[in-house]
């Protein structure tokens, strides 16, 4: 029994290497090549939804939009390591009675969970979530990380990345988005799917004009300055 328990042992720290080791090749190979694609897309795609995407460097995406998801997403990006500990301490306190974690998600964390993992609120796919959270933030720089998440991130039914965003919805591609139309397409990433920037609702409308407020603020106070 003995020496069954020390196999046993010896397997599973074999194993946590091997997966540690996968993952940390993973992430270092997506600091520099484009993400193919996301579980996401795949599961997506499988259900009939189709794959509309483009990935195009950071460069060629309007400022604008870079702007707009910090001030919409993650005002602290530049200067958190991951992770916004007091919007997590009060999305705890807001989920406290459901037991599941909800919001409080930073742009890395975010990038982390689109590009590695699969949809799910459960804990265990958060505690994954903040490995890679921890990974990316390690081995990527800030521009990097910003560069995957605008290239990856869903913004309709099966449109994933600025570029196709932006030719689905304006007709251009994403260098030549205006100030308002990135405050639009910043808006409807939490719904995408339910909200549009091309046809917005009166409530997208009035929230873009709160994400322009905010993006003149992150310019101003340089809140953006990591990604330039």
């Amino acid at each position: 029994m003995r020496f069954s328990v020390r196999r046993l042992l010896r397997l599973a720290v074999a194993i946590a290497f091997a997966l540690a080791a996968f993952s940390v090749g993973w992430a270092a190979l997506y600091r520099v090549a484009p993400v193919p694609a996301t579980p996401l897309m795949l599961i997506r795609a499988a259900g009939g939804s189709g794959l509309e995407k483009d990935w195009v460097p950071l460069s060629t995406i309007s400022p604008h939009l870079a702007r707009a998801v910090i001030a919409a997403e993650d005002s602290q990006f530049c200067g958190h390591g991951g992770f916004d500990w007091a919007a997590i301490g009060e999305a705890l306190e807001d989920n406290e009675e459901g037991g599941r974690l909800k919001g409080g998600s930073t742009i890395s964390q975010q990038t982390a969970k689109n590009a590695f993992l699969w949809p799910d609120r459960t804990w265990v796919r958060k505690g994954v979530e903040a490995y890679f959270t921890l990974l990316i933030e390690t081995l990527w720089p800030k521009r990097r990380i910003l560069e995957v998440y605008l290239n990856i991130v869903e913004w309709a039914d099966g449109v994933y990345g600025a570029e196709a965003a932006s030719r689905h919805h304006f007709n251009k591609p994403a260098s030549s988005l205006t100030r308002r139309e990135a405050a639009l397409l910043a808006v409807v990433l939490p719904s995408p799917r339910r909200w549009s920037p091309s046809t917005p609702s009166a409530y997208v409308a009035r929230r873009a004009s709160v994400i322009e407020r905010r993006m003149a603020v992150v310019e101003r106070e340089g809140l953006a300055g990591c990604v330039r």
